[in-house]
C-alpha cells in the first residue's frame, strides 16, 4: 500500500483539535504486539536461532514477520489477518517469529534475512531454507490461501523458479500459484536479480505458465504489466488489452486480484494505451467500473476499498474528478466514525488522507490527519503526512514545523533515524541557508546512531546513507566545508568503534565520505 498526505479544514472544531488535540478524542486501543498468536519476539540472532532449532525439533516451518509500530500496511495485517481465528489456528502449524524493526539489534536481522520494507513476511522450511515471501498487500482470505501453499511446498520458490524458466516440466498448479503470488515487491533480488526489477522475469513466467494454471498466468501477466507500465506502452499491448478487459468484466476475478488492479491501475493502463490513443477511453472506463465495484465491496477491508478509490482518482480525467472527490470525503468521514481498533485506524486514516490528497483535497486531508493525531498510536506518521501536505501547498514554515514535530515525537531507534533523515531533507530543501539548524540536527542523528548497536545495518544503514547524501548535496560548491568536516570527524569517531572490515563499518565510513 502507498501513502503520502493531505486534507480539509473543518472550521472551529478542527482548529480546536489542532490546538488541544488530547482533549478532542479518545485514543483507540492498540497493543504493542499482535495478540492471539504465540509469537517468538526476536531482536537478534540468538532468539532467531532458538526459533529455528525449535522448528527443526518439532518438524515445523518458521514464519518470520518483520514490521514496525507506525507502518500502515503492518497495522493492516494486524487488523485484518493476525486477529483472524483461522490464521491464529494455522499459526500452531509453524513457529511464528515477530521482529520489531525498532528493537535493539533488529536491523541486523534485516541484513541477515535480506529484508528492507515493512511489512515483510517470509516462510522458511524446517531445514532453515527460505521457502517463499508472502504478499502483505493481499486481503486476508488470499493471504491464507498463499500461506497454505507455502506450508505445503515441497521445494523453495528459488527451485520452482529455476524449473519454471527451464520450461516448467514437473511443476504443479500449486507450484505455479506459489510463484504467481510470491511477494516480488519484497524480493530484494533473492529470486529476481535484475537491478531494473522483475518485469522481464514476470513476463517470461507468464509465457511459460501452462493453460491449466490460468489464474497463475493471469496474475503473472498483470504483475508484469504493472512493472512495465512505468516505461510506457508495451509492444504487445493490442494482444494484452482483451485479456485485461475480460478480467475487469469478471467481478469475481477482479476481486481475486484486487491488490494488483487497485494498487497498479495507473501503471497497467499506461502499459496498455498511450494517453492520446483512441482505445484509452474504453480501457479507463472498464477499469473505473471494476474499481467502483471493488470500492463498494463490503467484504473487502476499509483500506482496500480506499485504495480502489485512489486508483479511480489516478486514472480519471478532469471531468470525472468531482464525483470521486465526493466519494473520498464521504468514505473518509464514515470510516473515521466507524473505526474503533487502533491498528485499523493507523492503516485506514493514513490511506484516506492520501486519497484525499490524490483527489486534490489537501485541506480535507489536513483536517482528517489533525483530528486523528490524538487517536493514533504513532502520531508522528501523520505529522509527516501533514509536512508533505504543507510542502505541496507551498507553506514552507508549516512543512518545516510539522517535520520537526514528527521527528521529535518519533519513537524507536530505527524509526528516529528514518524520521530524522526526513526532517533533514525538509531543511535542506526548504531552508538550506539555516546552516546552524542543519548542523545541529545532523550532529544529533550521528550521536543517536552511535548509541545503537545496528545503526549501519538494513533500514537504519540506508537512513544514515540518505543523511550523508543530503549533507553532500547541501554543499555542492564547498561553501560549508567547515560544517561538513566537523560532522565527518564526529562520524569517524563512531565508525572507529565498529568491527574493522565488517559491512557495517564500510557503510559507516561511506556515509559522509567527502571529496578531496
Amino acid at each position: 500500500m502507498r501513502h503520502t498526505e493531505t486534507t480539509m479544514r473543518r472550521a472551529v472544531l478542527v482548529l480546536a483539535c489542532a490546538l488541544s488535540v488530547a482533549s478532542c478524542s479518545k485514543k483507540d486501543e492498540a497493543p504493542a504486539a499482535p495478540v492471539g498468536i504465540a509469537w517468538v519476539q526476536a531482536a537478534g540472532d540468538a532468539e532467531v536461532d532458538a526459533a529455528f532449532a525449535r522448528a527443526k525439533a518439532e518438524g515445523k516451518p518458521v514464519f518470520v514477520y518483520w514490521g514496525a509500530q507506525w507502518c500502515p500496511p503492518c497495522n493492516q495485517l494486524k487488523a485484518t489477518l493476525f486477529n483472524r481465528q483461522d490464521f491464529i489456528e494455522r499459526s500452531r502449524a509453524f513457529v511464528p517469529v515477530y521482529v520489531d524493526g525498532d528493537a535493539p539489534g533488529a536491523q541486523k536481522l534485516g541484513t541477515r534475512f535480506a529484508v528492507r520494507g515493512y511489512p515483510t513476511t517470509v516462510v522458511f522450511g524446517r531445514d532453515g531454507r527460505e521457502l517463499t515471501r508472502l504478499p502483505g498487500e493481499v486481503d486476508a482470505q488470499q493471504y491464507n490461501e498463499v500461506l497454505a501453499l507455502a506450508l505445503a511446498a515441497q521445494r523453495p520458490a528459488r527451485e520452482l523458479l529455476a524449473a519454471a524458466r527451464a520450461g516448467g516440466q514437473g511443476l504443479s498448479d500449486a507450484d505455479w500459484r506459489l510463484l504467481a503470488w510470491y511477494s516480488w515487491e519484497t524480493d530484494q533480488q533473492q529470486l529476481a536479480a535484475d537491478k531494473d526489477g522483475p518485469a522481464a522475469l514476470l513476463r517470461e513466467l507468464a509465457r511459460n505458465c501452462p493453460s491449466g494454471s490460468a489464474d497463475a498466468a493471469l496474475r503473472l501477466r498483470l504483475k508484469a504489466l504493472a512493472a512495465e507500465g512505468e516505461k510506457g506502452v508495451v509492444a504487445d499491448a493490442a494482444a494484452q488489452r482483451p485479456v485485461v478487459s475480460a478480467l475487469l468484466a469478471d467481478a469475481a476475478q477482479a476481486r481475486r486480484h484486487v491488490d494488483v488492479l487497485a494498487g497498479s491501475a495507473k501503471e497497467i493502463v499506461a502499459a496498455l494505451a498511450a494517453p492520446d490513443a483512441p482505445e484509452r477511453a474504453a480501457l479507463v472506463s472498464a477499469f473505473d467500473a471494476a474499481l467502483a465495484t471493488l470500492q463498494a465491496d463490503a467484504t473487502l477491508s476499509r483500506a482496500d476499498r480506499l485504495v480502489a478509490l485512489a486508483a479511480r482518482v489516478q486514472i480519471a480525467g478532469p471531468d470525472a474528478l468531482p464525483p470521486l472527490q465526493a466519494d473520498a470525503r464521504e468514505m473518509a468521514a464514515r470510516f473515521d466514525r466507524e473505526i474503533s481498533d487502533g491498528y485499523e485506524r493507523q492503516a485506514v486514516i493514513t490511506t484516506a488522507a492520501w486519497v484525499l490528497e490524490q483527489a486534490g483535497l489537501i485541506d480535507d486531508s489536513d483536517a482528517l490527519l489533525k483530528a486523528n493525531l490524538a487517536r493514533s498510536h504513532s502520531p508522528y506518521y501523520l505529522m509527516s503526512d501533514l509536512a508533505d501536505n504543507a510542502k505541496k501547498r507551498g507553506d514552507t514554515a508549516a512543512a518545516i514545523d510539522w517535520s520537526a514535530q514528527a521527528f521529535e515525537k518519533s519513537e524507536g531507534a530505527a524509526t528516529r533515524l528514518q524520521w530524522g533523515a526526513g526532517y533533514l531533507r525538509t531543511l535542506v530543501e526548504l531552508a538550506p541557508q539555516d546552516a546552524a539548524r542543519i548542523e545541529a540536527l545532523a550532529a544529533r542523528l550521528i550521536d543517536e546512531a552511535a548509541a545503537q548497536p545496528d545503526a549501519f545495518e538494513a533500514r537504519s544503514g540506508r537512513a544514515m546513507q540518505r543523511i550523508g547524501k543530503l549533507l553532500r548535496d547541501w554543499d555542492p560548491m564547498g561553501e560549508r566545508a567547515a560544517v561538513l568536516q566537523r560532522l565527518h570527524r564526529r562520524l569517524d569517531a563512531v565508525c572507529l568503534k565498529l568491527p574493522a572490515g565488517g559491512e557495517a563499518r564500510g557503510v559507516c565510513e561511506g556515509t559522509l565520505k567527502l571529496s578531496a
